[in-house]
C-alpha cells in the first residue's frame, strides 16, 4: 500500500503539464487611435457608475426597475449560474469520488457442481470503502478540459456584463427618445391651438367679407398639418412607451419628466487597447478563444495513455458477526492503463475540430474589437457633428421665428399675400420640430458613447482569471 501511495503521488506530479498551446493575445485588427474626434479630457465610462452618469431620478428609477426585471438580464444571470455548475461538475472530475459500499451475497450450488458432491450454500458479507475509476491526469486532459470550462464560466459572466451595459443605455436611450416625442408633442399642441384660432378669426373674417375663401383654406391647411403632425407623434408616443415597458420589464404608465436630462459628463475615448479591458463584450470573446485553445490541449492529450485507478479497502467475511473480526480486513488495488489501437479517424478530427473552433473563436474576437472600434469611433463623431448640428438648428429655429414674425406683419399691413405666412409658419414648425430632434440626437449619441466604453463595467466585475465560482 505504501508503494502504491508513492506512485499514486508520482502520477499526480506528473499530470500537472499540459498539452494546450500557449496562448497570447491576438494583435490589435484596428488602428491605434480614434482619429480627431478623441476627447482627451473626461470621467473613464467603465468606472463611472450609471447612477453617476444619469442623474435625472426618473430615469435612475427605471433603469434600477429594468435590472430588476428585464427577462434578458436574468436570463443572462441564469446561464452564469448554469456556467458555473458546468464548471464545477468539470473540476470534480480532477478528484478521486470516494464511495461507500455494503454488500450481502448468498448462494447454493448443486451437488452435481460441487467438489464435494453435495449441494453447498455460501454467504458472504463486505464493507468497503472504494475509490471508483479515477483518472490521473497524465498528460493534462481533464486538467485542459476543466481550464475550458472555467473560461466559458467566466465568458458567461462577462456576456451578463455586456448585457447590463446594453440595456442601462437602451433604457437611457428609450427614456431619451420618450422625452423627445414628449416635447415635439407639446410643441405640436401649442402650435395647434394657435392655428385653432387663427382658423376661428379667418372664418368670422370670411363671414363678415373682410378676406377671401382662399385665405381660409391656407389656414385651414396649416391647422390640419398641425393637427396630423400631432396625432402621428402620439402615435409614435405609443410605441416608445411600449418599447421601454418591455425593456423595464413591469407594466404601468411610463412618463417623462420636464427640465434637465442629466446626461452631461464628458467621457475620455482613451486608446482602443483599453477596450481590451474594458468591453466585457470583448472580454466574453476573449474567453471563448482561451477554452477553445484549452480544448486543444484536451484533444491532443487523448492521443496517448489514459490512467486509471480503482482501489477499495474495508472488511469480509463469510458470517455477518465476523465482519469486523480480527482477520476480516480485504481490500483491492487496480491501475489500468488504455490506448486506443483504432478509433477510424475519431481522436484526428476531435483535434482538427477543437483547433478549426479555435480559429473561429479568434475570427470572432477579432470582429467584437473592430466592432467595438467603429461604436466609439461612431459615438464621437456623433457627439462632434450633432453638436454642430444643434447650434445650426438653433440659429435656423431663430431666422424662421424672426421670418414668421415679419411675414405676418406683411400681410397685416396688405404688402404680401397669405401665401408667404403659410410657408414662413410651415417652417417655423419644422424648424422647432428639427432642433428638438437634433438636441436629443445629441444626447442619445453621449448615452451611446457611454456604452461603447464599456459604461459602468468596472461596476460588476467578473471572478479573476484563475478564481474559482
Amino acid at each position: 500500500m505504501r508503494k502504491s501511495a508513492v506512485l499514486v503521488a508520482a502520477l499526480l506530479l506528473a499530470g500537472c503539464a499540459s498539452m494546450a498551446p500557449p496562448y497570447a493575445t491576438p494583435a490589435l485588427p484596428v488602428a491605434g487611435s480614434y482619429g480627431p474626434d478623441t476627447s482627451p479630457d473626461g470621467e473613464q465610462a467603465a468606472a463611472t457608475g450609471w447612477r453617476d452618469y444619469f442623474s435625472e431620478p426618473a430615469l435612475q428609477g427605471l433603469i434600477a426597475q429594468a435590472l430588476a426585471n428585464n427577462r434578458d438580464l436574468r436570463t443572462a444571470v441564469l446561464r452564469v449560474d448554469e456556467a458555473r455548475a458546468a464548471y464545477g461538475i468539470q473540476r470534480a472530475e480532477a478528484y478521486p469520488s470516494l464511495a461507500a459500499q455494503a454488500g450481502a451475497n448468498r448462494s447454493r450450488t448443486p451437488a452435481d457442481l460441487s467438489f464435494t458432491g453435495k449441494p453447498l450454500l455460501g454467504s458472504q458479507y463486505q464493507v468497503a470503502l472504494g475509490l471508483a475509476s479515477w483518472e490521473i491526469d497524465f498528460w493534462g486532459r481533464v486538467r485542459s478540459l476543466q481550464d475550458a470550462a472555467l473560461q466559458n464560466y467566466l465568458a458567461t459572466d462577462a456576456a451578463r456584463q455586456a448585457v447590463t451595459v446594453a440595456l442601462v443605455a437602451q433604457v437611457a436611450s428609450s427614456y431619451l427618445a420618450l422625452r423627445e416625442l414628449d416635447e415635439r408633442i407639446a410643441l405640436a399642441q401649442q402650435t395647434t391651438t394657435s392655428r385653432a384660432e387663427s382658423l376661428r378669426i379667418f372664418q368670422r373674417r370670411v363671414a363678415v367679407g373682410s378676406t377671401s375663401r382662399l385665405n381660409l383654406t391656407q389656414v385651414e391647411t396649416l391647422f390640419t398639418q398641425a393637427q396630423a403632425l400631432g396625432v402621428q407623434l402620439q402615435q409614435a408616443r405609443a410605441t416608445q412607451m411600449h418599447a421601454l415597458t418591455l425593456l423595464v420589464g413591469t407594466p404601468g404608465e411610463l412618463t417623462s419628466t420636464a427640465g434637465p436630462t442629466g446626461v452631461a459628463l464628458e467621457l475620455r475615448a482613451g486608446l482602443p487597447s483599453d477596450l481590451l479591458l474594458l468591453r466585457p463584450d470583448i472580454l466574453a470573446a476573449e474567453h471563448q478563444l482561451k477554452a477553445s485553445n484549452a480544448d486543444i490541449g484536451a484533444a491532443r492529450a487523448a492521443f496517448f495513455p489514459r490512467v486509471a485507478l480503482t482501489s477499495s479497502w474495508g472488511t469480509a467475511s463469510a458470517e455477518l458477526d465476523g465482519l469486523f473480526a480480527g482477520g476480516s480486513q480485504a481490500w483491492s488495488f487496480a491501475p489500468s492503463i488504455s490506448l486506443p489501437i483504432f478509433d477510424m479517424g475519431r481522436r484526428g478530427n476531435n483535434l482538427a475540430l477543437a483547433e478549426t473552433r479555435r480559429a473561429i473563436a479568434l475570427a470572432q474576437y477579432e470582429k467584437a474589437v473592430q466592432s467595438a472600434f467603429r461604436d466609439v469611433s461612431d459615438a464621437l463623431s456623433a457627439r462632434r457633428w450633432l453638436t454642430e448640428q444643434t447650434a445650426i438648428a438653433q440659429s435656423a429655429l431663430t431666422t424662421q421665428t424672426e421670418r414668421a414674425r415679419l411675414s405676418q406683419m406683411r400681410y397685416d399691413n396688405g404688402a404680401a399675400a397669405y401665401l408667404d405666412v403659410l410657408d414662413a409658419q410651415r417652417d417655423l414648425l419644422a424648424a422647432q420640430q428639427q432642433l428638438v430632434q437634433t438636441r436629443y440626437a445629441l444626447l442619445a449619441s453621449r448615452v451611446g458613447l457611454y456604452a461603447a466604453l464599456g459604461g459602468g463595467a468596472l461596476e460588476n466585475t467578473s471572478l479573476p482569471e484563475h478564481g474559482t465560482p
